[in-house]
């Protein structure tokens, strides 16, 4: 399965993208690319996977359909985290002169071929 590839090509597609990890429904690393700490992109995996979760739960309170993804801006970064089936969740960092939407865009089309591999 070309994981690494698919996610190298995503983080070297954005510019300002640092890392992407695709993590299991447990929050456990599949593969990952970053420029960064390998362990540190584990550990952002398992964080954002927990909020994906939850901002999973939103639909069902308001009917606003199931969620695919959010992009988060903070302070040192941007994140975009979201779910490639059911038991899958891909997470994506960028510095902040990264452009988001350029980042969502090739996110959603990697989010698609992984969808592709595993299922």
């Amino acid at each position: 399965m070309p994981f690494k590839r698919l996610l190298t090509t995503l983080v070297e597609s954005v510019p300002g993208g640092s890392g992407a990890i695709l993590a299991d429904w447990e929050g456990e690393a599949v593969e990952q690319f970053s420029h960064g700490d390998p362990f540190e992109m584990k550990v952002t995996a398992a964080h954002w996977g927990i909020v994906l979760t939850l901002l999973k739960g939103v639909h069902e309170k308001f009917s606003a359909g199931g969620v695919r993804e959010a992009v988060v801006s903070t302070e040192e970064q941007y994140v975009v985290v979201g779910a490639v089936g059911d038991d899958y969740a891909l997470v994506m960092t960028m510095d902040r002169q990264a452009l988001p939407l350029l980042a969502l865009k090739r996110f959603r089309d990697t989010v698609q071929l992984l969808h592709k591999e595993i299922y």
